[in-house]
């Protein structure tokens, strides 16, 4: 039996049994190429996705794009929070230069359709989990955050977001710089109930 579990954690399944997220603080370079970065998104894509409806789509941060993304959340953080000192404002302009890649996955949701607006949101968290998974399978490692700005109203203006849509996570891809450690997990025998 050992032999023969040693053999599927070999395999594919293994892939998704050694995915751990790493801190997007200690992320590194390089990140995805243009071509990985593709296969990424076109993978996170093949998602469950009741009606065809493709409930969600991606903001990519890269290069400048970061940065001049830093100028808006530092803008954005201090309209809330005038008191912010200048040291708060570095770290909201360094936020998104933590990776070399952040991708931001909206969620659109559809009303007045018979498909429910829970599976909708439901295929835009699977949208995200497989682009987390992508990125592992090809060597980077990731991180699903959503932190104050997937929330604030300036921010969403500021990205062009419609009223049916919400940041879902920004998921920061890159090199980990410092070994990765894995979590306590559940114990499966308090998860799983048979009828």
């Amino acid at each position: 039996m050992t032999s023969q579990l040693n053999e599927i954690e070999a395999g594919p399944i293994g892939l998704l049994l050694s995915r751990r997220s790493g801190s997007a603080k200690r992320m590194t370079g390089p990140g995805p190429t243009a071509a990985e970065l593709d296969v990424i998104l076109e993978a996170a894509t093949r998602v469950p996705d009741h009606g065809k409806l493709v409930p969600w789509r991606f903001i990519v941060f890269e290069g400048d794009g970061r940065s001049r993304f830093g100028d808006v959340l530092a803008e954005c953080f201090c309209a809330a929070n005038p008191e912010a000192d200048d040291e708060r404002l570095r770290v909201e302009r360094e936020r998104f230069m933590r990776a070399p890649v952040v991708v931001g996955i909206v969620s659109r949701v559809r009303e007045g359709l018979p498909i429910p607006t829970w599976e909708q949101m439901l295929s835009a968290g699977a949208c995200g989990m497989t682009l987390v998974l992508a990125a592992h399978a090809l060597g980077y490692v990731a991180n699903w955050i959503t932190e104050w700005c997937a929330y604030d109203p300036c921010v969403r203006a500021k990205l062009g977001l419609a009223d049916n849509e919400r940041i879902a996570g920004f998921i920061y891809i890159g090199k980990s710089a410092v070994p990765l450690e894995d979590r306590p997990r559940p114990d499966m025998r308090m998860l799983v109930a048979r009828f």
